[in-house]
C-alpha cells in the first residue's frame, strides 16, 4: 500500500477504526508471526533455564542516519543487551509514541527496518503499544523495546567476573556510532564519511559461547563508549586495566574527526561493538571466532586485566609512555539519546 503523503493523526491513537488501520497497515504488516497478538498480552511458550530481561528507550536525533535509523537501533540495542548476558533473544515488545503529523511512509520505513533486524537476530516481536502525542509533545517518534532471552546453564557473564590476567577484546572498531550521529547533526561543517556500526550481535556472541562458554564479561559499549564501560567493570570487579593504544581499532575517519574536535573515540558510543573479557588462554580462539562472523571481523585484543591500579584504566601510548585514561564525568559528547 502506498502511504506517501499520509500522516499520523490524533485519531490514530484514539483506539478506534484509525488505530486499527495504523496497526494493520504498518505494525502487523511487518511484525506478524505465530506469537504476535491482538489481545492484551502475548501468551508464549515457557523457556527452559534462566531468563534475562531488559528494556530500553530510544529517542535518537536524527531519527535516520548513515547506517540505520531509530527502528534498527531499537532492536539492536535490546538484542545486544540480552547478548551481553549470554541470553539467546526470544521475544521483544515495542511501544511507540508518535507525534501527530508524522509521515506514514517514514514510520513504515522505521518499522520495516525493525522487521529486518529482528529477523537477522532470530527474535520475534510479540506485542506492543502505540500512542499518538500532540504536535510538539514529542520529537517525531520515540520507541521503547523490552526483550526476553534464555541463558544456557554453563554461561555466566558479569562485570564482577573480570580477573587479573584476563584479556580485554573489542569486537570491532570503536566510536563510530557517536561520530556518525555528531556528523549527521551537521553542527561543525565537517565533511567526513562515517557510517554507524549499528548491528545485532547475538549471532557473534552465540558463536563464541558455543566454543568458549566461560567468557567472563560481555558489555555493550553504547553511551559513554569503551572507556566508560571499562571503568564500570573496574568498579564491579575491583581490578584495573592496562590497554595498548596502538591495538585499539579506530576507523581513520573517526580518528580524524576526533582529532579536529578534541574528542576521544574511547568515549564515543558504539552500537555494534562489544567489550569482552576472556581468560588469557582462550583469547586467540575467541578472536578467531569473532573475525569469522558478519559484524565482528575487526575484533582485536586491546589490553589486559591487572591487579594493580585497581579501579583505574592505564593506557600505554604509541610512544611507550603510560597515562591514566580519565574517568568519565559530566556531559559526554555527542549526546546520542
Amino acid at each position: 500500500m502506498d502511504l506517501t503523503g499520509k500522516t499520523v493523526t490524533l485519531a490514530h491513537g484514539a483506539g478506534g477504526r484509525q488505530t486499527a488501520e495504523l496497526i494493520g497497515q504498518v505494525f502487523k504488516a511487518h511484525f506478524s508471526n505465530p506469537y504476535f497478538t491482538a489481545d492484551d498480552a502475548a501468551v508464549l511458550p515457557r523457556p527452559g533455564g534462566r531468563i534475562a530481561m531488559t528494556t530500553d528507550g530510544f529517542i535518537v536525533s536524527p531519527r535516520f542516519f548513515n547506517g540505520g535509523n531509530i527502528g534498527k537501533l531499537s532492536i539492536c540495542g535490546t538484542v545486544n543487551d540480552l547478548a551481553c548476558m549470554g541470553a539467546r533473544p526470544l521475544y521483544l515488545t515495542c511501544a511507540f509514541v508518535i507525534e501527530e503529523g508524522f509521515p506514514f511512509d517514514r514510520l513504515e520505513e522505521i518499522v520495516s527496518s525493525m522487521e529486518k533486524t529482528a529477523k537477522e537476530a532470530g527474535v520475534r516481536i510479540v506485542a506492543g503499544d502505540t500512542k499518538v502525542a500532540g504536535k510538539g509533545q514529542v520529537d517525531g517518534v520515540f520507541i521503547t523495546t523490552t526483550g526476553v532471552g534464555v541463558i544456557d546453564d554453563q554461561v555466566n557473564t558479569s562485570g564482577k567476573n573480570a580477573k587479573p590476567g584476563d584479556c580485554v577484546l573489542v569486537t570491532g572498531d570503536i566510536g563510530r556510532h557517536g561520530c556518525c550521529i555528531l556528523l549527521e547533526r551537521d553542527e561543525f561543517g565537517i565533511d567526513a564519511k562515517v557510517s554507524s556500526d549499528c548491528a545485532p550481535l547475538w549471532n557473534s556472541v552465540d558463536a563464541v559461547l558455543k566454543e568458549v562458554p566461560d567468557v567472563h564479561v560481555i558489555r555493550d559499549a553504547t553511551r559513554g563508549g569503551v572507556g566508560t564501560v571499562l571503568y564500570e567493570i573496574a568498579a564491579e570487579s575491583g581490578c584495573g586495566f592496562e590497554l595498548e593504544q596502538e591495538s585499539i581499532p579506530v576507523d581513520p575517519a573517526v580518528g580524524g574527526v576526533c582529532g579536529m574536535l578534541g574528542l576521544d573515540p574511547m568515549y564515543l558510543a558504539c552500537e555494534g561493538t562489544l567489550v569482552m573479557i576472556v581468560p588469557r588462554e582462550k583469547a586467540t580462539k575467541v578472536l578467531n571466532i569473532l573475525r569469522e562472523q558478519e559484524h565482528t571481523g575487526d575484533a582485536a585484543v586491546i589490553g589486559y586485566v591487572t591487579d594493580t591500579e585497581k579501579g583505574r584504566v592505564v593506557m600505554r601510548t604509541s610512544i611507550g609512555t603510560q597515562t591514566y585514561l580519565p574517568q568519565p564525568g559530566n556531559e559526554l559528547l555527542p549526546r546520542i539519546c
